[in-house]
C-alpha cells in the first residue's frame, strides 16, 4: 500500500471518491471519476452488500444517506463504497484486524425525539399511550376504530 500515501489518493485512483459540485450555496449534480472500473464494481458489489448485512453500522448509514438523497440508493452505494475503501486502506496499512464501530450513544434529546416519533407511531396503530410520569411512556391496548 505504499503506493499510495493517503486514503484520499487511493479513493481518487479507484473513482470512488465523492464528487462535489457546488456553487453559491447551491449542491448540483456531480460525478465520480472513472478510476479503476475492476475496483470499482468490486467495491460497488460489496457495498450492496454490506447494506443488507444485519446489525452493521454500514447498513444504517447506507440508509441514512438514502434518505437524505429523495430515496436515491446511488448515492449511498457509492458513499458505502468509499468507506470500505477507506477501512480496507486502514486495516492494510496498519496490520490490525477490523474491530466493527458501535452504534453510538444518543443523548436525551434524540431519546426523548425517539419516544415522541413512536408513540406517534403507536397512536396510528389505535394503541394509546399515557404516562404517569414525565419522559417515561406507559403503553394501553385500545380497541380498534370502528369496532
Amino acid at each position: 500500500m505504499t503506493q499510495f500515501p493517503s486514503e484520499k489518493h487511493i479513493s481518487s485512483w479507484s473513482g470512488i471518491c465523492p464528487g462535489n459540485n457546488r456553487s453559491a450555496g447551491k449542491n448540483r449534480s456531480s460525478h465520480t471519476t472513472g478510476g479503476n472500473r475492476w475496483l470499482r464494481g468490486t467495491l460497488t458489489e460489496c457495498a450492496w452488500a454490506a447494506a443488507a448485512k444485519k446489525n452493521c453500522f454500514l447498513k444504517d448509514k447506507f440508509w441514512r444517506i438514502t434518505t437524505t438523497s429523495g430515496g436515491k440508493k446511488a448515492p449511498a452505494v457509492v458513499a458505502i463504497a468509499h468507506t470500505l475503501l477507506i477501512l480496507t486502506y486502514q486495516v492494510l496499512t496498519t496490520g490490525q484486524a477490523y474491530q466493527d464501530k458501535q452504534a453510538p450513544t444518543l443523548d436525551q434529546r434524540q431519546k426523548q425525539r425517539m419516544i415522541r416519533h413512536h408513540i406517534r407511531r403507536l397512536g396510528k396503530l389505535a394503541v394509546a399511550v399515557c404516562s404517569s410520569r414525565p419522559g417515561v411512556p406507559a403503553i394501553a391496548d385500545s380497541p380498534p376504530p370502528g369496532n
